[in-house]
């Protein structure tokens, strides 16, 4: 001690109560490092389905960990919500944020850009025919992922940890995640939103099956000088869609599916000389095209996992299905997933060890005729076999020409089941009035 009896920072005292109190931190960190928050239900991804889907599930009074690491990546893809889809980003309260970014499609047409003996006639779908102002908007990936971070931070009950996942360990009660920054949590349900490589369906045990197309899809944004009129146009090429998609402005993006080599090729060209030829793949429907910022490319592929939920585990987007870019299926199919596990946790107070197989049962007649439909209509326009070309020729020259067809088709698409539930009613009341 000096005079005025004051330890000094080098006496014996002094050294070991300092220690004793960084020893008692010590302490106090691992014991809250122990502590394991619970969750009733725990999201793995943070794309735009998990996103989505953590938000809806906090909103509907569930507690929610949303598992992901940082974005990565800027996403440079547009993604167009149905009418349907649009209803729950709605619901969330997020449409007035992200609308001036969005562009109607109030109309989609088909056309046969192929060189072959039998084409198929253009086919145009007109929003108008079934009642709707747009069969959907068309929303720019990249501000639509960063306002759903916002919307994260905005919600008490929905707790977002920027980790990846480390391990998970299921048994009949709960299942507990183990993340990489070494923190662990419960959850009564884990909702796998983490793509194609899924830990979440590797954990619970869930098969997948997978294939590949000899295709790649470049995809980027572009102005042109002609106005769009709010029309999305798919051109069917031996080699895949080449689909535009209006975006606000004399703006569009485009999805352009081709070989893996022409894909590379395309990627080589100049702006210019890419701008040119898409205007001519268009048939300079639009006038002169100006490609903005990179483009893009991605391989082909689809997936489809044995099972769609297990026990405490469900799979929503391409963790439970994927397949190429047509008609706009991909997100609408994974909003349909929450959609369906929204509506049967709403009549569960406690979420029980069987959901997984109660969702499953829910999902998987609605994702097994999309994947299907989807393959084969891909597959259809890659084949050279002249039957194949006849029965696809012939189905868009019915849908051109028989309108009740038309407008099945259309409904059947926005909300799948409707139209056949609507069929069947109608079909109930003829013969009721009939025998009366």
């Amino acid at each position: 001690m000096d005079a005025t009896g004051v330890a000094c920072a080098t006496s014996p005292h002094f050294l070991n109560r300092r220690r004793r109190v960084i020893l008692l931190n010590i302490i106090k960190h691992k014991q809250e490092a122990d502590i394991v928050d619970h969750f009733e239900i725990a999201v793995v991804g943070a794309g735009l389905a998990g996103s989505l889907a953590a938000l809806a599930f906090t909103d509907s009074g569930r507690s929610v960990a949303l598992i992901a690491p940082a974005p990565g990546r800027p996403d440079g893809r547009t993604t167009a919500l149905m009418d349907r889809s649009l209803d729950l980003v709605r619901e969330l309260g997020l449409w007035d944020a992200i609308a001036p970014l969005t562009a109607p499609l109030s109309a989609m047409r088909i056309i046969d850009g192929s060189n072959r003996l039998l084409r198929a006639p253009t086919v145009t779908f007109h929003a108008a025919e079934v009642g709707l102002e747009a069969f959907g908007h068309n929303i720019p990936n990249a501000p639509f992922l960063a306002l759903l971070e916002k919307e994260a931070e905005k919600r008490p009950s929905l707790n977002r940890m920027v980790a990846s996942l480390a391990q998970i360990a299921f048994d009949a009660k709960q299942a507990i995640l183990t993340l990489e920054d070494g923190r662990s949590v419960t959850a009564d349900l884990v909702v796998g939103a983490d793509g194609r490589k899924s830990a979440v369906r590797g954990a619970a045990g869930i098969d997948v099956r997978t294939w590949s197309y000899p295709q790649s899809a470049v995809v980027l944004n572009f102005s042109h000088q002609v106005p769009h009129q709010n029309i999305s146009t798919e051109f069917h090429t031996p080699d895949g869609p080449f689909t535009q998609v209006p975006l606000p402005g004399r703006r569009s993006s485009l999805v352009w599916v081709q070989k893996p080599e022409d894909a590379a090729s395309v990627l080589a060209l100049s702006p210019d000389a890419l701008s040119l030829a898409i205007e001519h793949r268009m048939q300079s429907m639009l006038g002169k095209v100006t490609v903005e910022g990179e483009a893009q490319s991605f391989p082909l592929s689809g997936m489809a996992a044995s099972v769609f939920g297990k026990d405490r585990a469900i799979l929503i987007g391409e963790a439970a299905h994927a397949f190429p870019p047509i008609g706009a299926q991909g997100l609408n199919l994974s909003l349909r997933d929450i959609m369906a596990a929204l509506s049967l946790l709403s009549d569960l107070p406690a979420i029980p060890d069987d959901f997984g197989a109660r969702y499953d049962r829910r999902r998987r007649a609605d994702i097994v005729t999309r994947t299907i439909g989807v393959d084969l209509l891909n597959r259809s326009l890659l084949s050279d076999f002249l039957p194949v070309q006849m029965l696809r020729a012939a189905g868009l020259q019915a849908l051109a020409s028989v309108t009740p067809l038309r407008n099945f088709m259309m409904r059947e698409g926005l909300n799948p089941g409707s139209a056949l539930q609507s069929l069947r009613t109608t079909l109930r009341e003829k013969i009721g009035r009939q025998r009366a």
